[in-house]
């Protein structure tokens, strides 16, 4: 009688994994199904070189875009 209950819980808990598995990768499926968002971010132009690049990785000095510490110093020199 100990026998089967051990067995009958074994097999419970097996299948009791397998949906929780099978959940989790359903789960994982749907968000790799919804898009993105499609909100970006706005794209500068570098006053130096003309790469573009994101407003947040941007250098801005004296209303000016740069992209890089270098471009700034060497646009702004005399």
């Amino acid at each position: 009688m100990g026998r089967i209950l051990v067995l009958a819980l074994i097999i419970v808990l097996f299948f009791w994994v397998i949906r929780s598995f099978r959940r989790a990768l359903k789960k994982g499926q749907e968000e790799a199904r919804t898009p993105a968002s499609l909100e970006g971010e706005d794209m500068v132009r570098c006053i130096h070189c003309g790469v573009h690049l994101p407003r947040s990785e941007s250098i801005t000095s004296e209303g000016e875009f740069f992209c890089s510490e270098d471009h700034r110093r060497l646009h702004l020199e005399p």
